[in-house]
């Protein structure tokens, strides 16, 4: 009896590892049919399925992942598997952002199904993975699956190993998996029946599948920017074109190629010898390179378009980016050559061969892209209703937010957005009203877009399904339910009876005409708003704007008790800017892009940043009547991506609210006051990063601010918690001066590409203090760490949440000039420092320590027996 138990026990863990073991989707999926039958457990039931498995399966590499699981499964969010009982989910796509909401869910003791239309993993581009994901993935087992997942420095993974890890997750806690199987359209429940009917099913193909004859609760797409769920409007966002090639090669895994170093990211204006010795020697012209090493030899770097002209890959030079790098308007022999040139020369010629690894088309996987072009759906999700069955629908992944490419916030926004939807629908499961839970994940949907690897919350082993545990700021009443009423769509017209919290206002769904400020649009309300005015003629969105009578008359059109317009002298170009600017700044929160000198230089202000710039003006002011003396405003209307209109009325002779107003909306204004966009010279030299921040700069200029909470004036010294802000930072009271907020890796270090790109785990260092955990500033504007001037965005560089002009940047020893990338940082006494005085540094820290401890123990002695001499 022993022995065959024995047998049973071992062939239940070879079964096993079979599976854990499994390198392709369908492998896995058969390895998984194998088990169930061979240790006749019962998959459909997913209840009982883990614990069933983990009864079944009791060898010494499995109780590894079972003590794994069994502490995620703990989290009191789950309710011990009860959460969620019989909530019936579909989720469409299975990619990591769908399987990672399909393992949330079953933890809730949801029905879960997945379907995906391919049955192949194949997506050989290499993941970047925020500290906290990899702490997630970890949490979850990752390294029972993938062995050398994010060994040593490692903070990287290919997406098909990625899919495959949480595949096998995802079918060991009870999900059902369908591949072949492509979603084609809801169907909605017959009419004129009772709630006892059909409900929610969907179409799908093949048609006799049997899905189609499931009813469900809830339906999450996940399957991409193309999300084919109807009900989601979705907005663009576009900066000047920089074009991006990835580019796959074979990793045959011998020593040769293991000697070979990785790129983690090199950017021209930091290694210009590189990058013009390539020139010379290849006629490769590139802004930036970077190479991970994982299932394949995975490259990708910027091009400039000329180069690529030049090499042939191109063939017509158009405007438009869609003509440019269309298909037929692309040599892929070329452009396979031009790739491979590149990665052979950034590796100094030391990979064996550089054969291209196959993507899913069954061709070379190379790929050329515009990266700065990006989608975001409006709104998270909405409740259909028809005869007496409710639908919840949502999106995840690329679906609700379009990653950033230099950023590497695919995977990490998107598992944030898995975890916000399966707290979502835990409280539908729970009985919570469609309104008050649409208005709760709208609420949280608006912290993504701003969410960084530095703004979170650091305790990453504390992190659950609980948005609570994962954003330090976090507001999730923001949005309040008669805002939402547009996404409870129920077929009829009257929704009041729904509502039960506040007065009707009106709809947050802002239509794509309305919420995008396009230049022409800002040009010809600006030329309205300054018409009449002596010395002004707005022509255009640079040179008009040089004598600063143009900034000038735009604040006194809506406030004419700030400038006195008349008295100024058309000739002192900087005085009138700086006038406009610190009036903008300190009435409206308004923060100044640069100074009134840098206004009157020869060059002229920069487009961009006028824009950027006036579409602040434009947003609070283009629904305010003209011409209202001493009058704040009207109508703040927050920025576009789904958000709603904050109305604040305010009385012309009521001083105090007046005097709140203002701080409250310096406070609005500085969630929507445009990112850094670097230098001007280093925008010419590296247009990635300018790329990179101007689109981000376009994002989060969209992105919306949360209601501005009001404060007493006794209230006046405490820190304010905003319901949102570009950074989930505290705000200081407009009468203090404010440190700046970090900015994103990629923006911050523009100064080397490893944070250009894509920011490292090994620089994302859990906070050392409340002003790196809670950072405070506009973001605007801000104070030199170094020298304590005021340092604009266009001059300024940033490192380890700090500030400072590029010539202040030196080591607090030998003063020598630094580079970011290259510094050392001391977070104790926050001081920079050269590498070799940071060790110096170190040993003079101990020795000082020594000094301490003698001094106190002296004196503890002398406390103790004053008659007695001590010499030191």
């Amino acid at each position: 009896m022993g022995e065959m138990e024995d047998e049973r026990t071992s062939q239940a863990g070879q079964l096993f590892e079979n599976f854990v073991q499994a390198t392709t989707c369908k492998g896995t999926l058969q390895a998984f049919s194998v088990l169930c039958r061979q240790l006749e457990l019962n998959p459909s039931d997913h209840r009982g399925f883990y614990s069933s498995l983990k009864a079944a399966v009791t060898y010494w590499k499995a109780k590894g992942l079972w003590g794994k699981l069994d502490k995620r499964v703990s989290h009191k969010e789950y309710s011990k598997g009860k959460a969620c009982v019989d909530t019936r989910c579909l989720i469409i796509g299975g990619g990591p952002c769908g399987f990672r909401t399909a393992i949330e869910l079953a933890l809730l003791g949801a029905k879960v199904v997945v379907i995906e239309k391919r049955d192949t993993f194949s997506r050989n581009n290499v993941l970047h993975l925020w500290p906290y994901t990899i702490q997630d993935l970890r949490d979850l087992g990752a390294k029972k699956f993938y062995g050398k997942f994010c060994a040593g420095s490692i903070d990287h993974i290919s997406i098909r190993q990625l899919q495959l890890m949480l595949l096998k997750i995802a079918l060991i806690v009870g999900v059902e998996v369908h591949v072949n199987m492509e979603f084609a359209k809801l169907l909605e429940p017959p009419e004129d029946q009772g709630t006892d009917g059909p409900g929610w099913r969907v179409e799908v193909r093949p048609a006799d599948h049997p899905i189609s004859d499931y009813e469900f609760d809830v339906i999450i797409g996940a399957d991409g920017r193309r999300s084919t769920l109807d009900g989601f409007k979705r907005k663009e966002f576009r900066g000047k074109l920089a074009i991006a090639i990835t580019a796959n090669f074979v990793n045959r895994n011998t020593t040769a190629e293991a000697k070979v170093e990785e790129i983690s990211g090199v950017a021209f204006i930091f290694n210009q010898k590189f990058f013009l010795e390539l020139k010379e020697e290849t006629g490769i012209d590139l802004e930036n390179i970077v190479y991970y090493k994982d299932n394949t030899h995975y490259f990708v770097m910027t091009a400039k378009k000329q180069s690529l002209l030049d090499k042939g890959v191109i063939i017509n030079d158009y405007i438009e980016t869609e003509r440019l790098l269309a298909s037929d308007n692309v040599n892929q022999e070329a452009l396979l050559s031009y790739a491979r040139e590149a990665a052979d020369f950034g590796t100094n010629y030391q990979l064996p061969s550089l054969d291209y690894a196959i993507n899913h088309y069954g061709q070379p996987d190379v790929a050329m892209f515009d990266f700065t072009c990006m989608y975001a759906s409006e709104n998270a999700a909405l409740v259909r209703e028809k005869s007496g069955h409710q639908l919840l629908v949502a999106l995840v992944g690329d679906s609700l937010l379009e990653p950033f490419w230099p950023m590497g916030t695919g995977c990490a926004r998107g598992f944030l957005a898995a975890f916000d939807t399966a707290w979502m629908i835990k409280g539908w499961a729970q009985g919570k009203g469609p309104l008050d839970l649409l208005s709760e994940r709208e609420s949280i949907y608006r912290l993504l877009p701003q969410t960084t690897a530095e703004n979170i919350s650091k305790n990453f082993e504390q992190y659950t399904i609980d948005p609570a545990t994962r954003y330090p700021n976090l507001n999730s009443t923001c949005v309040r339910p008669h805002q939402v009423r547009h996404l409870y769509i129920n077929g009829e017209q009257d929704l009041s009876s729904l509502e039960r919290s506040g007065p009707t206002g009106r709809s947050v769904n802002i239509s794509r005409r309305e919420s995008e400020v396009r230049p022409s649009r800002l040009l010809l309300w600006c030329q309205k708003q300054t018409q009449g005015y002596r010395g002004v003629d707005v022509t255009d969105l640079t040179s008009s704007w040089r004598s600063g009578l143009a900034l000038c008359a735009l604040i006194h059109r809506q406030r004419p008790d700030l400038i006195d317009f008349d008295s100024l002298n058309e000739t002192d170009c900087a005085k009138n800017n700086q006038l406009a600017f610190d009036m903008a700044e300190r009435e409206f929160g308004i923060q100044p892009v640069t100074t009134g000198k840098e206004m009157n230089a020869e060059r002229g202000p920069d487009k961009l940043i006028m824009v950027l710039y006036l579409s602040k003006f434009y947003e609070m002011f283009h629904n305010s009547p003209q011409s209202v003396a001493g009058r704040a405003f009207h109508t703040c209307k927050t920025l576009p991506l789904l958000y709603p209109k904050v109305d604040k009325k305010l009385e012309d002779n009521d001083n105090k609210k007046r005097k709140k107003a203002s701080s409250h909306l310096e406070e609005l204004m500085s969630n929507q006051s445009a990112p850094p966009v670097g230098k001007r010279e280093e925008q010419k030299e590296n247009k990635v990063r300018s790329m990179a921040t101007q689109l981000l700069a376009r994002f989060e200029e969209n992105a919306p601010s949360c209601g501005v909470r009001r404060q007493s004036e006794s209230e006046a010294d405490k820190p304010v918690s905003l319901d949102m802000t570009e950074n989930l930072r505290f705000a200081k009271p407009k009468s203090q001066p404010t440190p700046p907020p970090p900015k994103p890796k990629w923006q911050v270090c523009s100064a080397s590409w490893e944070r250009a790109v894509i920011p490292h785990h090994s620089q994302s260092h859990a906070a050392t203090s409340m002003r790196k955990e809670f950072p405070l500033g506009l973001g605007g504007s801000d104070i030199c760490h170094f020298c304590k001037k005021r340092v604009y965005i266009m001059e300024r560089l940033s490192a380890e949440g700090y500030f400072f002009h590029r010539e202040c940047f030196r080591c607090n020893i030998c003063g020598c000039t630094l580079r970011l990338g290259g510094h050392a940082f001391d977070s104790n006494q926050a001081t920079f420092y050269c590498k070799l005085h940071f060790s110096q540094r170190k040993i003079s820290s101990r020795h000082r320590r020594g000094e301490v401890m003698l001094i106190h123990f002296i004196k503890q002695m002398w406390s103790t027996n004053k008659s007695v001499s001590y010499t030191v």
